[in-house]
């Protein structure tokens, strides 16, 4: 693969409790353990990153197939939900992706969320590593 763009951002601190920044600065904030897993809290955090970038890239793709089957598919979106939990000797993510496409038939939706499953880099990526469930609301 010849990469077309290529995002990089760099962590400072104490791992899930520091920063992150982007190149271009864009994206600049504090990062945090959640309390859930015994953290403070009170920042942004890997998986919600994850969850926010797996979620435009899915809602992305999504519309590209939509657009290539010829299909208006209206006002559509894209909820990821990221969970991480323990796997073996270390932690593992799990992803569910809740598609919300009102006004298409159900098969029609059905079509075009596979079909963006396939199409999306970040699917790609995950495919066969993280367990990634595809709910259609």
């Amino acid at each position: 693969m010849t990469p077309l763009y290529t995002a990089v951002a760099t962590a400072t601190g104490d791992g899930r409790d520091g920063k992150v920044r982007s190149s271009d600065g864009l994206l600049e904030t504090a990062v945090a353990t959640p309390a859930e897993l015994g953290g403070a809290g009170g920042a942004t955090n890997p998986e919600q990153l994850f969850a926010a970038g797996y979620a435009a890239c899915f809602h992305s793709a999504l519309r590209v197939v939509a657009r290539r089957a010829k299909v208006e598919p209206g006002d559509t979106e894209v909820t990821a939900r990221v969970g991480i939990g323990r796997a073996g000797a270390g932690f593992g993510l799990a992803v569910t992706l809740e598609i919300t496409m009102p006004g298409l038939p159900a098969d029609t939706a059905r079509q075009l969320v596979e079909a963006a499953h396939q199409v999306c880099p970040y699917s790609n990526a995950t495919r066969g590593n993280i367990d990634v469930q595809l709910v259609l609301r």
